[in-house]
């Protein structure tokens, strides 16, 4: 028996709604005016006592009011039609500062500028007093970005959903060489853009127990006892460029049910009185809090079901309030599981749908299977997330009910056509029997969606081939490839204004919203003038990439230089490691002369190592003392710099990818599902080096095996040497170079102090095992280098090549990354206003 659904849709007058948001606008006050006014009235100051803060804010308020009318246009014109949404789920929306990237696409920039110049003060100055967001870490939270800023720029109807996040992951410094990890505090001041919900609170439990109740409908499920923790929405616009659409990123926050206890506090007892409070916020306030401890582990569950099951119950109530028929919830809805973190949606969806709306269980499933969409972001076993079924049991019990009977039914099916194929069943079940019982929350997310997809077509066939093999036997057709993209927006039209300026002035505009218009640029490849004007601009980015360098670490690097970049979270496969390999090896042959003509070259690093990731941290440290050791040598530091970049985020990288002579993108083949910053640098003139890994492959095929500097083992090549038994002594031993940069590590050569600080770092690559090939793929990386610095020595070539670069990467939009998910997978078509 289903829930009591409304028959009706709520009506409004649209008309009316329309005429009041066209006289809003019609009435809205010229920039100049705004601005002033917003300082007396909303900041409550005259021009002589304002702060650069005050400004920031007067301005962010005069955007505000020129995307709130086009936000309530558009969320009340997605009502009125009834259409189907497209819903987002991500752990993380790394959106970056809102300012400047609003203004651009609502084309108020100019007016903005002007009107804040009039005044005295500078767009581009104010911008800077923004805070980032700290919504995301890194590669993940990006994309989701770039997506809905496509999302809303091609006019789909859709929300993104994700946590609010106090703190964020953490704010990184450098203290003596090391990462120090310091709350990154984005909400001190008051955040502009966003738009606090309470009458859209939803109720999210945990613990407790589950009582089975029989009843004359059948077996009813009550889950009792439990803990409830309110989740307060706030509301952040997401403006499309070009286009009146607005569309709507919702953010939940914990708050305690009852946040304060009088008596307790009568008692003296203060710290008990706010105890629940506490307890509550702590699940919105750090993004990934580190799991290597019990409580840890139950808090980043409890972060994604918390934000998970308030979305659910968000996305059943917007339905139900303008749909009776439930057979019809797929065709308004489509939801997307940004990789494993919100996958107990699936079985979030089914507690809502039999538990709360009554609805039988196979007719509940049967919608699950068609709403749900799922991303997967790796190819590495180890990074897909599972948990213990003994937590499960405690912290969600009647989610781990849900979920035997999904894994009972799935399994029976299996059986039914593989029958006895017991191997089978062991390596698909949802409930892994074999590493002390543990919840497969990737397997849950499969079994629970109608498409499966990869992030770059070598990831997605390896995806079927290997990790998911099983999975593409019982369901062939489930698996498809949607190769990642990047808004132009946010990578060319603000990160790089001065190319963007020289790219309308030959081609025009339309590139932003069409990127496939870019490639008009190429013949310029050609044209002297044009690579001389492209230098320029590559320079002054260079300049302004220095000059903040010199700013955030003290360090002065020439802009003539080659600026070879790797900027990405810290990590094993990434190898940052090999690029220090590289340095040192760099180091050597200039302390010795062997360079006869040197490319001066600053090596620069920036990204973050998880907190509970040691290993990392050490790689970190390495380069810091790499650095200085360098950095200090008067023999060398005219010809080589290492940088490492504290603190890096999405206002950092708008500096450093316009600023990337060339872009590293070095991970071991078949480890990184595609890569992004690699598409940004290449669409901002870098050349990239790299191997046949993630979207590295799709980059080449589209500039061509002429304008990139691939290297190294490939993906099948690095099968077979495992297979065959890889040995990283051998490496050492037969290549004296290698072999002199790993004594020099080992040895304290960087570490006087202490020399036996990198023993760790040596040991993983010669004494268990080199996992992920630094030393088998060295000896090609040097080779690829030297021939970088060959090139670069040619200035009329190199920048022949990163105009080429430019001008190819029209299909590494996002734009088109979501016209493919719109028409593939989600079936929903653009919705003009």
């Amino acid at each position: 028996m289903t829930a009591n659904v409304k028959k009706t849709r709520k009506k409004t007058d649209q008309s009316d709604t329309s005429q009041a948001v066209e006289e809003f606008l019609l009435e809205q006050l010229p920039i100049p005016q705004a601005l002033r006014n917003h300082l007396t009235f909303s900041i409550g100051k005259s021009n002589s006592w304002a702060t650069t803060r005050d400004w920031y804010q007067t301005a962010a308020f005069t955007v505000r009011d020129h995307l709130m009318s086009r936000w309530v246009n558009t969320r009340d014109a997605y009502r009125d039609a009834n259409t189907k949404r497209v819903y987002y789920l991500s752990l993380e929306f790394l959106i970056g500062r809102m300012l400047s990237n609003a203004a651009l696409n609502l084309g108020i920039a100019p007016e903005l500028s002007d009107g804040l110049q009039q005044i005295g003060q500078k767009l581009e100055g104010i911008a800077e007093l923004e805070p980032d967001a700290a919504l995301g870490n890194g590669g993940l939270g990006r994309l989701a970005a770039c997506f809905v800023d496509s999302m809303a720029t091609m006019d789909i109807p859709a929300t993104g959903y994700g946590i609010r996040y106090d703190y964020g992951m953490f704010r990184q410094t450098i203290e003596h060489g090391q990462q120090k990890e310091n709350p990154d505090n984005w909400l001190r001041y008051q955040n502009i853009w966003e738009v606090q919900r309470p009458e859209h609170t939803c109720e999210v439990k945990f613990y407790g127990r589950v009582l089975h109740v029989h009843t004359e409908h059948g077996i009813e499920h009550h889950w009792v006892d439990h803990e409830t923790v309110v989740a307060m929405p706030y509301d952040v616009p997401v403006p499309g460029y070009g286009t009146q659409t607005v569309n709507n990123l919702r953010l939940w926050s914990a708050k305690a049910t009852n946040e304060f206890d009088l008596a307790h506090f009568n008692e003296g007892n203060y710290e008990k009185s706010v105890e629940g409070r506490h307890g509550a916020e702590t699940i919105s306030q750090v993004l990934y809090p580190n799991d290597t401890s019990e409580s840890g582990k139950a808090l980043r569950l409890k972060q994604q079901y918390f934000f998970v099951s308030a979305s659910t119950q968000d996305i059943l109530h917007r339905f139900t309030n303008y749909n009776a028929d439930w057979d019809t919830l797929p065709e308004k809805v489509a939801i997307q599981l940004n990789d494993t973190h919100p996958s107990i949606a699936v079985a979030e969806m089914m507690h809502q749908l039999v538990d709360h709306y009554h609805l039988q269980w196979d007719r509940a499933w049967k919608l699950v299977t068609k709403m749900f969409a799922y991303t997967n972001h790796t190819l590495m076993p180890e990074a897909l997330e599972t948990w213990s079924v003994e937590l499960f049991a405690q912290l969600l019990p009647r989610h781990l009910d849900i979920i035997y009977e999904i894994n009972h039914q799935f399994l029976q099916m299996v059986n039914q056509h593989f029958p006895g194929d017991t191997g089978l069943l062991q390596r698909v079940s949802i409930i892994d029997e074999t590493h002390g019982r543990r919840v497969r929350m990737a397997h849950l997310a499969i079994v629970g969606s109608h498409t499966v997809n990869g992030v770059a077509e070598l990831h997605s066939e390896l995806l079927k081939a290997t990790l998911f093999a099983d999975f593409n036997k019982i369901y062939p057709g489930k698996f498809t490839n949607v190769t990642n993209g990047i808004t132009p927006r946010r990578w060319l039209n603000q990160a790089n204004p001065l190319l963007t300026e020289l790219l309308t002035k030959h081609i025009g505009t339309g590139f932003q919203k069409d990127l496939s218009l870019i490639k008009k640029i190429e013949p310029f490849a050609d044209n002297a003038a044009f690579r001389k004007a492209f230098r320029e601009v590559k320079k002054a980015n260079k300049q302004r990439l220095a000059d903040k360098i010199m700013q955030k670490t003290g360090i002065a690097i020439d802009a003539d230089a080659l600026f070879d970049v790797q900027i990405k979270r810290i990590h094993e496969y990434k190898r940052q490691l090999l690029n220090v390999l590289h340095v040192i090896t760099l180091y050597n042959r200039i302390r010795t002369g062997q360079v006869s003509v040197h490319t001066p070259r600053v090596v620069i690093f920036a990204g973050k190592a998880a907190p509970g990731y040691w290993l990392a941290k050490q790689i970190i440290r390495l380069i810091n003392d790499v650095a200085s050791m360098i950095n200090h040598d008067p023999a060398v530091n005219h010809q080589l710099k290492v940088v490492f970049y504290p603190n890096y985020e999405v206002s950092a990288a708008e500096i450093l990818f316009p600023g990337a002579d060339l872009s590293e993108q070095i991970s071991t083949a078949g480890t990184e599902a595609s890569g992004t910053g690699n598409m940004k640098m290449a669409l901002n003139g870098a050349l990239t080096i790299g191997t046949l890994d993630g979207a590295n492959v799709e980059i080449k095929e589209e500039v061509g095996d002429e304008n990139i500097f691939i290297f190294g083992l490939t993906t099948p090549e690095v099968a077979k040497l495992k297979a065959e038994g890889y040995n990283p002594w051998d490496y050492y031993h037969s290549n004296p170079e290698l072999k002199q940069v790993i004594d020099m590590i080992g040895s304290g050569f960087f570490s006087v102090e202490e020399p036996a600080r990198y023993q760790a770092i040596v040991d993983t690559l010669l004494h268990k095992g080199d996992q992920y090939l630094l030393l088998a793929d060295y000896a090609a990386y040097i080779t690829a280098q030297d021939k970088v610095a060959a090139l670069y020595q040619d200035q009329e070539a190199w920048s022949r090549m990163a105009i080429l670069n430019v001008a190819r990467m029209a299909k590494f939009s996002s734009d088109r990354t979501i016209a493919d998910y719109a028409a593939r997978i989600w079936q929903v078509s653009p919705f003009k206003l």
